[in-house]
């Protein structure tokens, strides 16, 4: 008999709240927040780009109130941990550069009766691998850098640094996953600490127990640090800027990309509240068992509100065809840039938290509460 059974690795990664991309983003997000928390009508598209001890904040805004950009960068570096040379960044004794400027009034015009803020792409997804309705992968290697930032931030591990970054590397049979294969960690940190001990700390404190709760059972291979010594880390190391790490802020590869990002945009702009719409879509298709997997596409004109393409595959797992899913979804769900704040309520989001560790399967962030919009008795 012939055995059918399909085998397949797959890898993801994600980043630490100290890596350099995820500063600028962070920087970003919470600059958008403060202009929302005075102005909900507030226009922003903030971009950030940090490096050595310098931080060049720049973009395009339009609104009524006014903020202190530089004090929000330094606020956001201060809770990362970015306080001395050592760590890879000296808040306090760094160069601020601050050019952000009014919007554009042809842009601003596109918004004012609705309209997407630029043409783009979005792509939505959820699985039913996970209960978050997240790829293991990325949800495993977003766990791993959270457990990190927590056990530092405690000073349990006292000689963990800001910076660091995760992959996983899961093995899957007929689409399920069942062992994790490889883990690679890589952490910042202090110079008086040898590389063996670094590696039986991180795989018995972080590693390990994340592993066997995902997947237990599972033996992989374990590579800390693989390049060896990590004490130069963070700006000092590597230029960040936002909006470069658009594949760990969102499913780890498992589907597609349309390539905007999302970090310093304001709801107006649909690279951000598009991807918001097409996750909250996907999840809902999957949470009703209407099937095992799902990806959404949604499609934009600058200045027009309607969806230009709305595209539905449940990868041969759906329970009735993805034409019929497709209609229900346009008749169901308003998926206006208007319809979509509001149902949201992205006005009132604080955006600052999406900037680390993904913007999905995370059941604080709206766009992952199933709502009452019930795909199987509307498809009835």
């Amino acid at each position: 008999m012939t055995n059918n059974k399909r085998v397949y690795s797959f890898t993801s990664e994600s980043v630490s709240e100290g890596h350099p991309d995820k500063v600028a983003d962070q920087i970003s997000d919470s600059v958008l927040d403060a202009y929302l928390q005075k102005d909900p009508n507030t226009k922003v598209a903030c971009e950030v780009l940090i490096t050595g001890q310098t931080v060049v904040i720049s973009g395009e805004v339009k609104s009524n109130e006014r903020i202190n950009e530089v004090d929000i960068a330094r606020n956001v570096l201060t809770g990362i941990g970015y306080n001395s040379a050592e760590s890879g960044f000296d808040t306090n004794n760094a160069q601020y550069i601050n050019l952000i400027q009014l919007q554009s009034p042809e842009i601003f015009q596109s918004v004012v009766d609705g309209g997407a803020g630029d043409q783009g792409l979005m792509f939505g997804y959820a699985t039913n691998e996970t209960k978050s309705l997240m790829p293991m992968p990325i949800q495993l290697s977003h766990r791993l850098m959270q457990a990190q930032a927590d056990l530092r931030k405690k000073g349990a591990i006292d000689w963990l640094l800001p910076d660091a970054k995760s992959q996983v590397t899961i093995r899957y049979e007929n689409e399920k996953p069942v062992a994790v294969e490889k883990v690679v960690f890589s952490s910042q940190h202090r110079a008086d600490i040898s590389q063996h001990e670094i590696r039986k700390v991180l795989i018995d404190k972080i590693i390990d127990p994340l592993v066997q709760l995902f997947l237990p059972g599972s033996d992989p291979e374990y590579l800390v640090n693989p390049s060896g010594s990590f004490t130069i880390g963070g700006p000092q190391a590597d230029t960040g800027l936002t909006g470069r790490k658009i594949i760990v802020d969102t499913y780890g590869g498992s589907c597609p990309h349309g390539g905007g990002a999302f970090s310093g945009k304001d709801p107006s702009k649909v690279d951000r509240t598009g991807a918001y719409a097409a996750r909250f879509i996907a999840k809902h298709i999957v949470h009703a068992g209407l099937a095992e997997r799902c990806t959404v596409q949604l499609s934009y004109a600058i200045g027009k509100a309607e969806p230009t393409s709305v595209y539905i595959n449940t990868h041969g797992t759906g329970l009735v065809a993805d034409e019929r899913l497709t209609n229900a979804v346009t008749n169901r769900f308003n998926l206006t840039p208007e319809g979509i704040i509001s149902d949201l309520n992205l006005k009132y989001v604080q955006y600052a938290p999406t900037a680390s560790y993904g913007h999905f399967g995370r059941d604080e962030f709206s766009w992952e509460n199933i709502s009452g919009k019930n795909l199987r008795s509307f498809l009835n």
